[in-house]
């Protein structure tokens, strides 16, 4: 049975009580993970795998790697979806609106703050420190990526998988190239992997079929908004509504993750002149700086903008419009994927997937952040420095993250 089920002795009330203190753990672990996930969304993969695997248990190795092949399929930010995803199976609806909140909210709120700032500020500070935190970075992902390696890439046929969606990806780029990866990789599994035992006995899965009324109705929910948000805006001709529109119908159909936000709200916020360029992009270098999701980038610029009522209001309309997508998506999908992925006809596809998964990681390791992170030969030294403090003195990520930030940030003055 699933942790934080009621059993038949536990009154509703006792119920009720468990899983509210379950979501306020949710909350204030993914708080603490939105002040110290620096680095970026592959980067936060490396921090959730620590700390929801390895340290709290909240999840095993098959299930965490479960739910990030099934948020690498969904459009949206894939780190934001993993996080609801975990929060939603440690404490249900309620676990994963605490771990959205927790985990988007101080870079939310930094991002707002920057907005009113901006007029403020006259000079860029330098740029030492981001690249330390972009060591940092490149550290957490490699730990990350061989430790799932050898649990998700065991054996020559999901090692070849593995290896052979690495080199694809690192030649072709772009969200279409990696769904094509996994559905490859279902297929391979599926072929060659049917027969093979299961990596380790699936967790997480509850016992009875769960009720598919809710999940039903936040897939009708997600597809009417979509449909529905651009002609409520343009019929009621209210700003605040064509705000939240835009940044909606961004969450949703956006693939590939944070980086990919980039050109399509560039499309729409400064081709509609509802910002200038370069404020637009003076606030996406900032969030690339910030622990927690790049999607928070769309506080600043819902804050920022001048056509719909700006400030706080604007910026809470906007972050979100641009992540309610991937909430509805999370909470629709996800309990189906549970029921799917434990039968056997699924088991190989799920594997193939899985080894897939670990080749994606690999291509994302190389570039964009080792292209990224390594711009000298003595950068390679930074990156295997870190990494020996991570993987070696098992020093928590985030103080690698600050004292490689700061040791940076002195080195460039």
């Amino acid at each position: 049975m699933d942790e934080g089920q009621p059993t038949a002795s536990e009154s509703p009330k006792v119920s009720e009580t468990s899983r509210a203190s379950e979501a306020g753990a949710v909350f204030l672990a993914f708080l603490r993970q939105g002040f110290t996930a620096f680095g970026g969304p592959v980067a936060h993969l490396g921090y959730f795998r620590r700390e929801f695997v390895e340290r709290r248990g909240w999840l095993g190795e098959a299930a965490f790697a479960d739910l990030l092949a099934l948020c690498q399929f969904l459009p949206g930010p894939a780190s934001s979806q993993l996080a609801m995803a975990i929060g939603q199976r440690r404490a249900g609806w309620a676990g994963l609106i605490a771990a959205w909140i927790g985990f988007t909210l101080p870079a939310a709120l930094a991002m707002i703050a920057l907005a009113y700032a901006t007029p403020l500020l006259n000079a860029a500070w330098g740029g030492g420190w981001r690249h330390g935190l972009k060591i940092a970075a490149a550290a957490i992902v490699a730990q990350a990526l061989a430790a799932m390696a050898r649990t998700l890439a065991r054996g020559p046929v999901r090692a070849g998988m593995a290896i052979g969606a690495a080199a694809g990806l690192i030649v072709a780029h772009g969200p279409m190239a990696q769904i094509f990866a996994l559905l490859a990789g279902a297929a391979f599994g599926y072929g060659l992997l049917r027969d093979a035992p299961a990596i380790e006995t699936p967790d997480l899965v509850t016992a009875r079929a769960p009720a598919y009324g809710p999940p039903l109705a936040a897939l009708a929910v997600f597809a009417l908004l979509l449909a529905g948000l651009p002609f409520a805006a343009s019929a009621l001709n209210e700003p605040l509504l064509g705000l939240a529109s835009v940044f909606y119908r961004t969450g949703a159909l956006v693939f590939g993750g944070g980086h990919v936000v980039l050109p399509l709200l560039q499309s729409e916020i400064v081709g509609r002149s509802w910002l200038d360029r370069d404020t637009f992009l003076a606030g996406y270098g900032a969030v690339q700086a910030l622990p927690g999701p790049l999607f928070s980038f769309a506080a600043f610029v819902g804050a920022a903008q001048g056509v719909a009522p700006g400030g706080w209001i604007g910026g809470l309309v906007a972050v979100t419009a641009i992540f309610l997508p991937s909430l509805l998506l999370v909470a629709g999908v996800v309990p189906f994927w549970d029921r799917l992925k434990v039968l056997p006809e699924a088991r190989g596809a799920l594997a193939g997937v899985n080894a897939v998964v670990v080749g994606l990681l690999a291509a994302a390791l190389w570039d964009p952040v080792l292209t990224g992170a390594v711009q000298r030969t003595n950068d390679w030294a930074l990156v295997a420095a870190a990494y020996v403090f991570l993987a070696v003195a098992r020093l928590p990520p985030w103080l690698v993250v600050i004292g490689f930030a700061l040791a940076a940030g002195l080195l460039a003055r």
